[in-house]
């Protein structure tokens, strides 16, 4: 992964996060949106706005990948360089919370 990539998306947003976490799985955007709503008890609402946007520039910087259409509805999986984004944001959260604990 360069350091441009590195630098675009470690901190990521908190959307940003669930989206390429949900997608260590095959999803689309209306099932993402509702397993993050689910996963965090209604405090995280994904907008299409933001999902639609969200996925288009992973997808263009190779974060997750089209995998097929059924209807109007795309399908995405991660990506390595995706999995690898992931790992290093997974780090970051916890070592501020090991911070935080003061551990």
């Amino acid at each position: 992964m360069d350091d441009q990539l590195r630098r675009s998306y470690v901190p990521m947003t908190e959307t940003g996060f669930y989206i390429l976490f949900c997608l260590q799985e095959e999803a689309h955007g209306y099932s993402i949106a509702q397993r993050v709503k689910e996963m965090t008890g209604g405090e995280v609402l994904i907008g299409a706005g933001t999902m639609y946007g969200t996925l288009s520039r992973m997808e263009k910087d190779g974060l997750i990948r089209f995998v097929r259409e059924e209807g109007k509805r795309k399908t995405y999986q991660i990506t390595p360089v995706g999995r690898e984004v992931l790992h290093l944001e997974c780090r970051r959260i916890e070592r501020l919370y090991r911070n935080m604990k003061g551990e």
